[in-house]
């Protein structure tokens, strides 16, 4: 239940041998996981005064017992949207946040693959003998997919928006993005498309502020929406600069990226653009002009972002990854020390050059 409710459901059984060479685990912490708590049920009830607040057991109340945890200990998601042109570094930049705040990356791709396996998984049960809820399930499943191929044959091999947002709804609400969080990776991209993977279900509570505000579900709407800003041209030259190898059998080739980029300004001129959405709900997007990024894999861009975003309110790191990150900071920071020192000592030397040159040209004069 603790796994399914604060991970993703798998669990590891380790035995007591294995347990005591953890290092994240201490002797003392191991000696209370080995105390027998087993009583009496009537014996608790009757012998000890006690304020029931899950009387029928964990089990049953673990959904108050995870929320009560994470409130006391301030492990809350972080969710967050990365938008802008094609192109203009949005996969690389939160990749690294994912890496930074122990986030999933939420890709179109990955989402469309990852729920079609799942069908494709779930309809062959029903080749398998299973019991008859299962094969419902399978059955569905199998109309599903089937719905899916002949979208795609009708629309030269794109899934429609209806199966998008479903997918995308149903793996922003998976337990592993709702306790650790996510960043939407260039999805959704058009006013419409935020309203259905946003929306709120008859039977569920949104939220809403007073009736100015549309309803939403508050469980998976980003609290942070970045907009990667660049000029065409910028986007243009950087791609033709890309390596060859990075280019094949993408759409960054340069008609490819000229229709992507005439699709993306299309779509962003009309008044209900995704970043008017997200402003309506004044959550409003913060602005970043990556074309002045001179740093490496857009680093700066990513270190103006963690500002934005905080400190992690997630797991974070542990000890071992602080360490490595804390190592990896000292070399940087060395590294960039070595280069300012090699600029100045450059620099002087030109300077020397110059004033020697100077003389030089004086003496000569004088002679």
């Amino acid at each position: 239940h603790i796994s399914t409710h604060l991970g993703d459901g798998k669990v590891k059984h380790v035995t007591k041998e294995e347990a005591l060479l953890s290092k994240d685990l201490a002797q003392a912490d191991f000696d209370q996981l080995l105390v027998n708590l087993r009583m009496e049920a009537m014996f608790v009830k009757e012998s000890m005064r006690i304020m029931w607040i899950a009387e029928t057991g964990m089990c049953e109340n673990i959904d108050t017992v995870i929320r009560e945890y994470k409130q006391s200990r301030g492990l809350l998601p972080m969710r967050a949207c990365i938008m802008g042109p094609p192109a203009v570094g949005k996969t690389t930049i939160a990749k690294k946040l994912c890496e930074h705040y122990k986030l999933h990356h939420i890709r179109i791709k990955d989402v469309i693959d990852e729920a079609v396996e799942n069908l494709k998984r779930l309809s062959a049960r029903a080749d398998e003998g299973e019991e008859e809820e299962d094969d419902g399930k399978a059955q569905e499943a199998q109309e599903l997919l089937d719905a899916i191929q002949e979208s795609r044959e009708n629309n030269n091999d794109r899934i429609e928006d209806q199966y998008i947002i479903r997918f995308y709804r149903e793996k922003l609400r998976s337990m592993p993005c709702q306790n650790q969080g996510f960043i939407l990776d260039g999805f959704p991209k058009t006013y419409e498309q935020a309203k259905e993977l946003f929306a709120v279900d008859d039977e569920e509570e949104g939220e809403e502020e007073g009736g100015k505000v549309p309803s939403y579900h508050k469980g998976t709407m980003p609290e942070v929406v970045i907009s990667l800003d660049a000029p065409d041209d910028f986007l243009k030259v950087r791609v033709m600069n890309l390596p060859e190898g990075q280019v094949a059998g993408t759409h960054n080739t340069e008609e490819g990226l000229t229709r992507r980029l005439t699709e993306f300004r299309n779509i962003n001129r009309e008044d209900e653009t995704i970043l008017n959405y997200f402003d309506e709900l004044e959550i409003h997007p913060e602005h970043i002009d990556v074309s002045k990024d001179e740093s490496d894999d857009m680093q700066q861009a990513v270190d103006k972002i963690i500002k934005i975003m905080g400190e992690p309110r997630n797991y974070g790191p542990t000890p071992e990854e602080l360490e490595e990150m804390e190592r990896k900071a000292t070399e940087e920071r060395l590294k960039r020390e070595a280069q300012e020192q090699e600029e100045r000592e450059r620099k002087e030397a030109e300077e020397r050059l110059k004033r020697e040159a100077q003389e030089q040209e004086e003496r000569e004069r004088k002679e």
